[in-house]
């Protein structure tokens, strides 16, 4: 008999522990967007536009997003990143009419 707290092999390797890692980029990601609202908003949506363009270029016709095709979804962020660049001017408007006295 084994020794307690060996390897054994016939048991397998444990299943690694849950990392919610995902939790914390939501998290942070959040927070950006609460900050700099409408900017970070047309930031994300051009990094997102130009991979999936750099994907759709590399084959990829179908994405895991909920819209499936990815013609659709780089239309769906191109209207994002549209109404972000529309909404930043407005956005700083307030900020100056609320922190500009």
């Amino acid at each position: 008999m084994p020794p307690l707290g060996s390897y054994d092999p016939t048991v397998g390797d444990p299943a690694p522990a849950f990392d919610p890692l995902r939790l914390c980029v939501h998290t942070t990601v959040a927070l950006i967007t609460c900050v700099l609202g409408p900017i970070s908003l047309l930031g994300f949506a051009l990094i997102a536009i130009a991979g999936y363009a750099r994907a759709r270029r590399g084959g990829l016709m179908r994405s895991k997003c909920k819209l499936g095709d990815t013609r659709l979804v780089l239309a769906y962020l191109s209207v994002l990143a549209v109404g972000a660049a529309v909404a930043i001017p407005f956005w700083i408007m307030l900020w100056v009419r609320v922190f500009g006295g």
